[in-house]
């Protein structure tokens, strides 16, 4: 059930003022179009940090205090890495070019629309 054009725009009017009050978190709430999170990012860090586990643990069997330093490290490196979010095809864009075409909607607004459709598909 989508919302009624008076309720987007109460909810267009609520999301600017609380840009306008706290505009930390309101970045914090809502989504940066310019990041998201990477697959890719996320297989290679996965597979790099569970590299640096077999790194340790080899450098504990062989008591060689190196490598399992170094299996630490790259242990750390693969969960950094993992977390890192990467940057959308679409960064190099105006910030405002989004908005031009069809209806003037946020992430923000976006994110919440897709909630609330989310919660009543199933009833009829």
């Amino acid at each position: 059930m989508p919302l009624s054009e008076h309720e987007q725009k109460l909810l267009e009017q609520l999301e600017k003022q609380l840009h306008e009050d706290d505009p930390k978190f309101a970045s914090s709430m809502g989504s940066d179009a310019g990041r998201s999170w990477s697959t890719r990012h996320l297989v290679i860090g996965v597979l790099a940090t569970l590299a640096g586990v077999v790194l340790l643990l080899l450098g504990v069997t062989i008591q060689n205090i190196f490598v399992g330093v170094l299996g630490f490290v790259v242990m750390g490196a693969g969960v950094y890495y993992a977390t890192m979010r990467g940057a959308a095809a679409g960064k190099s864009k105006a910030p405002g070019a989004a908005r031009k075409s069809g209806k003037p909607r946020s992430s923000f607004m976006s994110n919440l629309e897709e909630r609330w459709d989310e919660r009543h598909r199933g009833e009829p």
